[in-house]
């Protein structure tokens, strides 16, 4: 197992999946320790994603120049004249696949045109492939750059298909009733044949249903509820269509709106467990056998991100539920900083500085370590909000405006731009309260990643211990409140990492 500390009086210890953290066991008062195991291996990580919705739709159209500076900082793996990256390197793309609300227009009962979304089924029931344009541009400027994983999400069937006409439920049920299943599924089939024709891109995952416990019946953005039962009929059609017509995308289910709905129902009878209720062979809504359902569940962090030790029991407990199931990995699908957070943060207003970075990649840590998600993936890419919802901001302009980066933005290239897909995460032993550090080994090129959030309000020294390795001169890469990963060096024995700080150490072995 990890290797343990120097003996001390431990003041302060978090136990979790593959990690430690001890508030005494150091070398001397000044450094701390990071004793990482490589041989010691968890989760292989599939991809850092976020979400073109619903920005993407006019931002795409923006000035050539200015759609390409937000396109580099969310999918660009080039580097700097000092070093530092250029962007976060994004290795997964969600597409919004819009239920044809922007179509309608105030029609829609969809109140903010920024949360319309337009269809390629037009309202005559034929394809239109101009549509969605500003979308497509950003999932070409996502290929170009070097994203792999595109993922199409639908929140809501196509209007045509809907039991009220409206892209939003408003009788707190499916807004698609079972006999519009096969019109849904051929559907999908079409658009990701369709987007494979426009641009040569295969759409690898398509996530048919999103946030099924909620009613969405306030006409806040496009969404439908979905009981477990309407869930698995809308799997299973898919399936088959999927199947007929020899596509090899995969579905991942269910996008549950938080992680306890994957281990409990709460308060959404037949909307929850939903672990047990797709892939275990004993359920009547079991969909785990089917041959374009993916080895993949996937929930989101809202509402469960605070405070940090009962956040952490929840993900301990995903993990525990979909480690149940043999070859089954969790998505973490969806996240941006929503409500109070049990008072630490709060979801309104924006906020462009370290303080909700630092809270983000501190979630990070415990969704990667804790509940060993294999992706993470954020919510809005672009965001014209006054929330905290956005990596890249801009002026709520259709045709031009202003666009400005995050620090949530550059805390999460400390994960996405340095462990890439492929890589697993190896045993990581710390050893002060306030320090959050992961390591991810690229076995292919020797090489190790070490993340570290520190979120305390001095400069910690640290000390990577590996086994076999002396020291060495390493990369570091910096966020801080005036730096977006930064690239700094030195001595893998001796490496400070700032106050209110996320680093990246990078490490040949």
């Amino acid at each position: 197992m990890i290797q343990k500390l120097i003996a001390g009086l431990a003041l302060f210890t978090i136990t979790s999946c593959g990690q430690k953290q001890t508030g005494s066991d150091k070398q001397n008062d000044d450094i701390i320790v990071l004793n990482i195991d490589p041989s010691e291996t968890f989760q292989t990580i599939d991809n850092f994603g976020a979400s073109d919705a619903w920005s993407c739709q006019f931002v795409g159209n923006w000035p050539d120049d200015k759609r390409n500076a937000i396109a580099d900082w969310l999918f660009s793996l080039d580097t700097l004249r000092d070093g530092s990256p250029k962007g976060i390197g994004l290795s997964a793309w969600r597409f919004n696949f819009g239920g044809g609300s922007a179509q309608q227009g105030e029609a829609s009962g969809i109140k903010d045109e920024w949360r319309r979304a337009e269809s390629f089924l037009d309202a005559n029931n034929t394809y239109n492939w101009n549509r969605q344009q500003g979308q497509v541009w950003f999932l070409q400027a996502a290929k170009e750059r070097g994203v792999k994983d595109f993922i199409g999400f639908y929140n809501s069937p196509p209007v045509q298909y809907t039991r009220n006409g409206k892209a939003y439920a408003t009788d707190k049920v499916c807004n698609l009733t079972s006999d519009r299943f096969g019109d849904f599924a051929a559907y999908v089939a079409t658009t990701i044949k369709g987007i494979k024709q426009k641009t040569g891109i295969d759409i690898h995952y398509i996530s048919p249903v999103n946030e099924p416990q909620w009613d969405w019946s306030d006409g806040g953005q496009e969404g439908s509820p979905y009981y477990n039962t309407d869930i698995s009929g809308v799997v299973r059609s898919v399936n088959q269509v999927l199947e007929d017509q020899r596509l090899s995308t995969q579905i991942i289910l269910p996008e549950s709106a938080e992680y306890d709905f994957l281990y409990e129902d709460k308060d959404r009878p037949g909307k929850g467990t939903q672990a047990k209720a797709f892939f275990d062979p004993g359920s009547p809504d079991y969909v785990g056998n089917l041959s374009h359902v993916g080895k993949i569940i996937a929930a989101h962090s809202y509402f469960t991100s605070s405070p940090f030790e009962k956040a952490a029991s929840i993900r301990r407990q995903v993990y525990n539920t979909v480690s149940g199931v043999d070859g089954l990995k969790f998505w973490q699908s969806e996240y941006c900083i929503l409500g109070d957070n049990d008072g630490e943060i709060k979801g309104e207003g924006k906020d462009l500085g370290i303080t909700p970075a630092l809270y983000v990649a501190k979630l990070m840590y415990n969704d990667l370590v804790n509940a060993r998600a294999t992706a993470w993936q954020w919510w809005l890419a672009v965001s014209p909000y006054d929330y905290k919802d956005g990596l890249v901001y801009i002026d709520r302009n259709k045709a031009d405006g202003k666009y400005y980066s995050s620090k949530i933005m550059w805390a999460m290239g400390n994960y996405s731009r340095f462990v890439r897909p492929g890589m697993k995460r190896v045993a990581l032993t710390t050893t002060a309260p306030g320090t959050y550090a992961s390591a991810y080994m690229n076995e292919a090129d020797k090489q190790l990643v070490i993340v570290v959030v520190n979120e305390n309000g001095i400069d910690q020294v640290i000390r990577c211990s590996i086994p076999g390795s002396a020291a060495q001169t390493v990369n570091m890469y910096l966020t801080t409140a005036s730096q977006d990963l930064a690239r700094t060096s030195g001595s893998s024995d001796n490496l400070t990492i700032p106050a209110k700080g996320v680093a990246t150490i990078v490490i040949d072995l």
